[in-house]
């Protein structure tokens, strides 16, 4: 089924489409989600409310984006909302505190790598999940976008509505910063 087709099904309140729109966005959409939340919980509630509000928007949809684009550009603003509602309600959390759910660490999975090798990459993944989540909300979503789900600079320029050049000044900002928190991280424990 086509783009067009699919769209056309789904302002026509089409419910099968609405499902298959689901399984084509919906692991894109969490991703997204969790780049920029970085918690598990937050990113299926706000792409939960992403796929709401493309059922209740989609006759708004004017089509001279891709729908693609379109659900993206959905996908960001949630997540925006949802940090800026974080930071009015910010809590404070131990830095000790490791049963945390929401401190998961990732791991690398490398059979040739001691289990210090094992323990340094698992910091270092701690240290660049952190300093991404202390990213202004325009360039963490950029380097989102950009490193984490491999848009193109022209793809992102359409989803946040912003010339290709604001994206790339953004996202060599991003990165610098980025740069400088991890350094001054392995500074200071190190």
């Amino acid at each position: 089924m086509s783009e067009q087709e699919l769209v056309s099904l789904l302002k026509k309140g089409d419910r099968e489409a609405f499902d298959e729109l689901i399984k084509i966005y919906q692991s894109k959409v969490i991703n997204i989600a969790y780049g920029m939340l970085s918690d598990r919980e937050d990113a299926l509630d706000a792409s939960q409310e992403v796929f709401i509000k493309i059922y209740k928007s989609i006759d708004g949809f004017r089509e001279n984006s891709s729908l693609s684009t379109w659900i993206y550009r959905i996908a960001a603003n949630i997540c925006k909302d949802y940090l800026r509602k974080r930071q009015r309600t910010a809590k404070t959390v131990s830095i000790d505190n490791t049963d945390d759910e929401d401190n998961e660490i990732i791991t690398i999975a490398d059979s040739n790598d001691t289990p210090e090798e094992r323990i340094e990459k698992a910091e270092l993944q701690e240290e660049i999940k952190l300093a991404i989540n202390s990213l202004s909300e325009d360039y963490k979503t950029v380097l989102v976008f950009c490193d984490i789900e491999g848009m193109s600079y022209d793809e992102i320029a359409r989803i946040l509505k912003c010339p290709t050049g604001t994206v790339k000044s953004r996202l060599n900002r991003a990165r610098q910063a980025l740069r400088k928190k991890i350094s001054e991280n392995r500074e200071l424990f190190h």
